[in-house]
């Protein structure tokens, strides 16, 4: 497992849990690459400013909400997570998976997530 690749995913990740813009570009600055895509089956977002609109959206449905990563493999420039999506007082409302991809410099290309979709 790349350490760093953990790392910039954790990274990542804390943007969720973040309600100002301007953490959260400073946080894509060093984790994103600028043309880093975020797909789940909900959106594609394909640039930073449609996924912190898709952030900032989650946040209203759920405030306070954010993912805690529970499991985390990586190799070749790739990684998998397990992720549980958690209220502020730490319940889990959730659960899926996520896959990214990264430049060379350990910054993500690509944030693909998969979970059910409430039906």
């Amino acid at each position: 497992m790349n350490a760093t690749l953990q790392n910039t995913w954790e990274k990542y990740t804390s943007a969720w849990k973040m309600t100002d813009r301007a953490g959260r570009l400073a946080v894509f600055a060093e984790a994103l690459t600028e043309g880093a895509v975020y797909t789940d089956p909900l959106v594609q977002a394909a640039s930073w400013d449609e996924l912190i609109t898709y952030m900032e959206n989650f946040h209203q449905q759920v405030p306070g909400g954010h993912f805690v990563t529970t499991s985390f493999s990586s190799h070749h420039q790739k990684s998998i997570a397990s992720w549980d999506m958690k209220t502020p007082d730490g319940a889990t409302i959730g659960t899926g998976t996520s896959y990214g991809e990264y430049d060379a410099a350990g910054k993500l290309l690509s944030m693909n997530g998969f979970f059910q979709v409430p039906g």
